[in-house]
């Protein structure tokens, strides 16, 4: 109990970050309001995307656990965001992480165990 049940991502353009999100991640779209974008990640975690509030660079940073955040953040580059912060190392413990900004203007992570 008391863990997320549901994250929104701020977005300009819904249908943009539909395409980023699900091409770069794999996760799963479904529109059932119109303007209003609902995700699930693989491990069936989700959210949505809304244009009631804007993208921002200040706030909370959501991250996204990724296999490989070097060939993560290339591919997010070729699809529209921007690298932030290469693959950066935490603790032997704690592993990885690095930063990007989506199309849309959100500052995201990248965390990896290697």
């Amino acid at each position: 109990m008391d863990g997320f049940t549901h994250i929104e991502i701020p977005t300009t353009d819904s249908k943009k970050s539909k395409e980023f999100y699900s091409k770069i991640f794999g996760w799963k779209m479904q529109e059932d309001m119109p303007g209003y974008v609902m995700f699930s990640t693989g491990d069936n975690q989700g959210g949505g995307f809304t244009t009631d509030t804007k993208p921002s660079c200040d706030g909370v940073v959501l991250y996204i656990e990724v296999e490989d955040i070097t060939n993560k953040l290339t591919e997010i580059e070729a699809a529209g965001g921007k690298k932030i912060k290469d693959k950066t190392g935490i603790s032997p413990e704690f592993g990885f992480y690095g930063l990007f900004t989506d199309p849309c203007g959100n500052i995201m992570g990248l965390w990896s165990r290697n």
